[in-house]
Formats: structure tokens, C-alpha cells, sequence
């Protein structure tokens, strides 16, 4: 019996170490991911419906701290441009330094001559509101469109204020990643494939799925090495007593 009880002891003592190895990887990948996130990642409130569907109004979107030069074709940044107004803005970089951006022949937006696929505009819309006459995008600067043309105050309606329409690349604060409220939307954004044959390419995708993969595994370990080490204890004393009790008999 005394054989018993430390065969059930040693288990006891295995699952409790079992329990803290896991609870404190758990502490680790969960706390650890929440600040590579605060680290990488500024939270933002979209004020308008210029980015509808792919962001609507009021949504909450999380943007990876980028520098500018990092911008490419077909990013959703958010950014900061005091004559466009006192808030942050999301739109649609459509252009980078050199480019020819125009619309809209045959209903589409062209760049140096290149007709752009734009799944992202809302079924049944042109390309532009109104027509942008072919506009050379200044170097170092950013030609951006909303994805709800006829609502969005975008380069196509500020043409007319300088450097054609355009802000400049240090403007940008971020690019979004992912919709993360409402959870109806919740969802990571497409990098828009009819941006990836041009020089330069797509953007890669930041690291928001990894971080959220950690967090959720580092939640999974806290909880199931907290269950079972009481579990483990538990099992360990019904098999001592199963045992004691048969060899009672």
C-alpha cells in the first residue's frame, strides 16, 4: 500500500509541474503577444463610409506602425494631412512617385496606362465619381482614393490644391491590417491583386495573425494547465483508493 501511495504521490507531483510548465508558457505567449501587438499595432475609429465595403463607418480598425517608404499600391493607410482636415484618415494608395494615375477609360482607373482590377469598389460603381484627368504623382508623394468613390474626399478632390491632389509619404501613421470591430466584420484585408504586376508589388501582411495565434494558445495553456493539476490530483487519489480497496478484498 505504501508503494501505492507513492506511485500516486509521484503522479500528483508530475501533473503539478506539468501545471506550472504549461500555465507559465501560457502567461508568456498570452501576455507576450498582447504586447508585440501594443508594440506594432495603433487601434483607429473610421469616421466615415469613404471606405465602404471593405471598412464602414464607425468600424475599428488596427493599423501596423509602418514608415511610409514602406507604402505600396493597394495599402489602406491611415494618415494625417492638415488641408485635407484635423482628424486621421483611411484611404487606398492607388499611386506612388512618378506614376500616371487617370479615369476612367472603359469605367476603369488606369495607372501609367494600365487598367487596375478594384474588387474592393461597392457592386454596381464606376471607378471615379468624376473624371481624374491624367495626373503625374510628384516623387516621394501618395495618390489615394476611397473605396466609395462618390462619398469620399479624396486626391481626386483635391487636385486642384497643390502637388496634385497627393500627400506625402511621412503623412502615413499606419497600414490597416484588419477590421477589428464590430465582430461582424472582424476580418484581415486583402492586399488587392491588381496591384501585384507593378514595380515594387504587393505589401507583405504584418504579423496580426501570428500575434493572435499566440495569444489564443497562451489562453489555451493558462486554462488547461490550471484544470489539471486539480485533475490530475484527483484521478491519482481515485486510482490510490481503487487500488487499496482491491487489495482489501
Amino acid at each position: 500500500m505504501s508503494g501505492t501511495r507513492r506511485t500516486a504521490e509521484g503522479h500528483g507531483r508530475l501533473g503539478s509541474v506539468l501545471s506550472g510548465v504549461a500555465v507559465a508558457l501560457g502567461c508568456v505567449l498570452f501576455l507576450g503577444g498582447f504586447v508585440w501587438g501594443a508594440v506594432l499595432y495603433q487601434p483607429y475609429t473610421v469616421p466615415t463610409g469613404s471606405m465602404t465595403p471593405t471598412i464602414g463607418a464607425g468600424d475599428r480598425v488596427l493599423a501596423q506602425r509602418v514608415d511610409g517608404d514602406e507604402v505600396r499600391r493597394g495599402d489602406v493607410v491611415v494618415f494625417e494631412q492638415s488641408t485635407w482636415g484635423d482628424l486621421p484618415m483611411v484611404k487606398r494608395v492607388v499611386g506612388v512617385g512618378g506614376d500616371k494615375i487617370a479615369c476612367c477609360e472603359d469605367g476603369k482607373l488606369t495607372v501609367n496606362g494600365e487598367e487596375i482590377a478594384e474588387p474592393y469598389l461597392p457592386d454596381g460603381t464606376g471607378a471615379a465619381a468624376m473624371g481624374i484627368p491624367t495626373t503625374t504623382v510628384p516623387e516621394g508623394r501618395l495618390f489615394l482614393l476611397g473605396d466609395e468613390r462618390s462619398g469620399s474626399l479624396d486626391s481626386s478632390a483635391h487636385l486642384s490644391d497643390g502637388e496634385n491632389g497627393t500627400v506625402p509619404r511621412d503623412a502615413v501613421r499606419g497600414r490597416v491590417d484588419a477590421v477589428a470591430w464590430p465582430m461582424d466584420r472582424f476580418g484581415m484585408l486583402e492586399r488587392p491583386e491588381g496591384f501585384a504586376d507593378m514595380p515594387g508589388g504587393l505589401s507583405g501582411p504584418g504579423p496580426l495573425r501570428l500575434m493572435a495565434t499566440a495569444v489564443m494558445v497562451g489562453m489555451v495553456l493558462v486554462l488547461g494547465g490550471a484544470a489539471y493539476g486539480p485533475v490530475a490530483k484527483r484521478m491519482g487519489r481515485g486510482r490510490s483508493r481503487a487500488m487499496e480497496a482491491a487489495r482489501a478484498a
